[in-house]
C-alpha cells in the first residue's frame, strides 16, 4: 500500500483498543439517548455500530455507504446507499471523522442525527456530535480491517 504523501506517519489500532474505545463512547453516550436505532457509516462505522448496538441495547442498525479512500488514498467520494429522513432520534456512528468530507454528506442526508466517531482529527471534528480520541491531521490510521494478513 502506498501512503498519500499527506500523512507524515502511520498508528496501527487494535481490536482491543477499537472495543475499549467503542465502550467509552457508548458510556458517553447514554446520556444523549435514547436512540431509536443506529445508521452505521459503512464500512469503517461497522465495528464500532456492532459495538455500540450491544452496549447501547439498540436493535435497529441500518447504514449509508460511502466510498472515499481507496489503497492508503483519499479518492473522490461516491455514495453508494443513502438514508431518508431527518435522522431525528437517530445515532450515526464512523470510526473516525478525518478532513470532515464523509462528515459533511452524512449531515447533509440526516442533520437532526446525533453523528458520533471513535477518533477525530482536527480539520472534521466540529462536525461530529461525540467522539473519544482526537488524532494529528498527518497520521494515516491503520484499523484492523484494513491491515494486511499476518497468518
Amino acid at each position: 500500500m502506498e501512503l498519500d504523501p499527506a500523512f507524515q506517519s502511520t498508528r496501527a489500532i487494535g481490536w482491543e483498543e477499537i472495543h475499549h474505545d467503542a465502550r467509552a463512547l457508548a458510556r458517553m453516550l447514554k446520556s444523549k439517548g435514547p436512540f431509536l436505532g443506529i445508521v452505521a457509516v459503512a464500512r469503517g462505522g461497522l465495528v464500532p455500530a456492532a459495538v455500540l448496538a450491544r452496549e447501547l441495547e439498540l436493535r435497529h442498525v441500518d447504514t449509508i455507504c460511502i466510498a472515499s479512500y481507496g489503497d492508503g488514498t483519499r479518492q473522490q467520494m461516491s455514495i453508494l446507499k443513502r438514508i431518508e429522513g431527518s435522522g431525528a432520534g437517530w445515532l450515526v456512528v464512523d470510526d473516525l471523522v478525518d478532513t470532515g468530507a464523509t462528515a459533511r454528506a452524512v449531515r447533509a442526508m440526516l442533520p437532526a442525527a446525533h453523528y458520533a466517531t471513535l477518533y477525530a482529527k482536527p480539520a472534521g471534528r466540529r462536525l461530529v456530535d461525540s467522539y473519544v480520541s482526537e488524532m494529528d491531521q498527518d497520521v494515516w490510521l491503520i484499523f484492523p480491517w484494513d491491515a494486511p494478513d499476518r497468518v
